[in-house]
């Protein structure tokens, strides 16, 4: 079986930049989405095998297995799929934004590991081994004000993360995390701020963010390491961020220097 990866949220940002990446070392992808016509583009620019499928739907994911399978296979899967929506304080905030990010970022996240993981089986019996990574966000490792819903399904996944490499423990699947912190892509926050092109671009104001290609250079680094080699917990942050309460906006200046 020749390396095929299976990459779910495909259609922009660090979905497509990670397809992107791992064609271009030569691995065949299948690239996971719901939007079928930014799917064809990333098709023509890779190569990829491409799947429209809502992650959240059930059925979707059963089929999305399916043709996995019988297309051939699979020995790694990226998690991608997620998304924050709304910035509002606990008190304040929509009880559908937190159903919306709990169905893509721990519920659908859920459903696609338990159909492939069969596959993945399948894949390893072949290879000798295969991969889980599931790109969470260093929201789930800090609190913040307004990340309420966002922080409570990055938690989620995180310990989702943590419990299905307990629960693979001694089989050749290894299950890895990559936690980005401050990423400018072309949709994230403005999904989350409804729109809002002024207050989307606030947090990227004089400030070197992280770009999806920085991030997906560092998770397909991940699958291309030695197959013995687990990176558990990758957290990657731009130098100018220290952490989710602190980002240093302005120049990058020696100590001491004017």
């Amino acid at each position: 079986m020749q390396k095929r990866v299976v990459v779910t949220g495909a259609s922009s940002g660090i979905g497509a930049a990670t397809v992107r990446r791992f064609a271009d070392l030569g691995w065949h992808t299948v690239a996971v989405a719901r939007r079928a016509e930014r799917l064809r583009e990333l098709a023509a620019q890779t190569g990829a095998h491409t799947i429209a499928c809502d992650i959240t739907d059930e059925a979707q994911v059963a089929a999305l297995a399916a043709e996995v399978a019988a297309t051939g296979g699979a020995t790694g899967l990226v998690n991608n799929a997620g998304g924050a929506f709304g910035a509002d304080s606990v008190e304040h905030s929509s009880t559908e934004d937190w159903r919306r990010m709990f169905e893509v970022n721990v519920l659908g996240l859920r459903s696609v590991t338990a159909a492939l993981l069969p596959v993945l089986r399948d894949g390893a019996r072949e290879t000798g081994w295969a991969s889980i990574l599931n790109l969470t966000s260093t929201a789930g490792h800090s609190a913040y004000p307004g990340g309420g819903g966002y922080n409570a399904a990055k938690y989620a996944a995180h310990a989702v993360t943590e419990v299905l490499r307990l629960e693979l423990a001694g089989e050749p699947i290894r299950v890895m995390e990559l936690a980005p912190g401050l990423v400018h892509t072309e949709e994230f926050t403005l999904n989350r701020l409804r729109g809002d092109t002024a207050a989307a671009a606030k947090p990227y104001a004089d400030v070197i963010p992280l770009q999806a290609e920085d991030v997906a250079a560092v998770l397909v680094g991940a699958f291309e390491q030695p197959p013995h080699v687990n990176q558990d917990l990758i957290v990657l942050r731009p130098v100018a961020q220290s952490s989710v309460f602190h980002t240093h906006r302005g120049p990058l200046t020696l100590n001491g220097d004017a």
